[in-house]
């Protein structure tokens, strides 16, 4: 997987509590897409993933130049908790 981010998107992370490695982890361990999301010109997707420590997060992508960019990521809400299969 290639994962484009720079300085304004892992700000963005930041502010959620979230570094660049658990999103870019929530994104390789077998995520759950639950949602894609019309944004202007490109298709954004809404996963449901875990992280290498188990941490539970929501992120959100969308695909550029054959690229996967995190446009942000946060804890999973308890509604997305509970979707989440806890055997995933």
């Amino acid at each position: 997987m290639i994962l484009k981010c720079d300085q304004a998107n892992t700000k963005h992370l930041a502010r959620h509590g979230i570094t660049r490695e658990e999103a870019e982890e929530a994104l390789a361990n077998d995520p759950l897409a639950v949602q894609l999301q019309e944004h202007t010109a490109e298709q954004r997707v809404l996963c449901l993933g875990r992280t290498d420590r188990g941490r539970l997060l929501a992120v959100v992508y969308t695909e550029r130049e054959g690229a996967i960019r995190v446009v942000t990521a946060y804890p999973m809400t308890r509604r997305q908790e509970a979707i989440y299969p806890k055997e995933r």
